[in-house]
């Protein structure tokens, strides 16, 4: 019987990171919510709305690259739906990102008219740039801006402070620390969130972490395990058994011969995260959201 996570992370900085939020809010045109592709649900603040009120919204699709394309569609033609404006991106590669000072002066056509009618052609369009921590933010406005304007890292909780980045175009962003929200309702939204980083791997148990990965990717993408490890994934076998499998077929021993189980769920998320397991959505698409 496999044990279940119940997650929660909500440091103290994140609750002064609410109050910048709100207070920031009433100085920008429109906010940029970047969302990781592999868990689009999952990785949006439901609190958003209420932080910054109905200022029009660009979702950034990110990390697209490791995310299973057929699923990118489908989030994307949902939240245009919705009325947002969407670019899908990969800020590694730098892959969409070109686009996003188009996506902006699209999505704001009618403030820009406005200004334009006042003589004020020049002015700037400020955007807030808000995401949860690890989901790429920093790395996509260093992107955007073509220089390394915001710190970037693959810990969760390092932009803390205001900052605001001219990206050209007549556009400025102000980039804001990763925010989560207080308590996580559904299970499995901690788990994702833990699998992609986006919760300090310090407070989680890291094999129980790997035994819940091996479940899902079991159940939503089985040739996964079977394609990187070499190991066969049957429904009767739980996560346990397939991670012990996995340590096994690599090699991963302890003193006495027993199997690593510990590192093979290291490996198998830092694999996972790095995108070495392929082309993943955990979330699957917008019909299984209650949104």
């Amino acid at each position: 019987m496999e044990t279940e996570m119940n997650i929660q992370w909500f440091p103290g900085h994140m609750a002064k990171a609410r109050r910048m939020v709100t207070e920031n809010a009433k100085l920008v045109d429109a906010v940029c919510e970047v969302v990781d592709a592999r868990v689009p649900r999952s990785s949006r603040n439901p609190e958003l709305s209420e932080l910054v009120g109905e200022k029009p919204r660009l979702i950034i699709l990110n990390r697209v690259d490791q995310a299973d394309p057929a699923y990118t569609a489908l989030w994307a033609a949902y939240f245009r739906a919705q009325g947002y404006g969407v670019l899908e991106t990969d800020c590694k590669s730098g892959k969409g990102t070109a686009g996003f000072t188009a996506a902006v002066r699209s999505l704001l056509r009618e403030k820009l008219e406005a200004y334009k009618a006042k003589g004020q052609t020049g002015k700037a369009l400020r955007v807030m740039v808000l995401g949860i921590p690890n989901v790429g933010k920093s790395s996509f406005i260093n992107r955007v801006a073509g220089r390394r304007a915001a710190e970037a890292s693959d810990r969760p909780g390092v932009t803390r402070g205001k900052q605001w980045v001219s990206v050209g175009g007549g556009v400025e962003l102000l980039d804001t620390p990763g925010l989560l929200w207080p308590k996580f309702e559904d299970k499995t939204v901690g788990e994702n969130l833990a699998f992609t980083g986006a919760v300090r791997d310090e407070i989680l148990d890291t094999e129980t972490l790997g035994v819940r990965l091996c479940t899902r990717l079991r159940d939503t993408y089985p040739n996964t395990l079977t394609e990187r490890y070499g190991i066969e994934t049957p429904k009767e076998k739980d996560g346990f058994a397939l991670l012990e499998l996995a340590a096994r077929r690599r090699g991963f021993l302890v003193s006495g011969g027993e199997l690593d189980t510990e590192r093979m769920a290291k490996v198998l998320l830092d694999e996972y995260r790095g995108g070495k397991l392929g082309r993943l959505t955990l979330d699957g698409g917008p019909e299984d959201t209650n949104d």
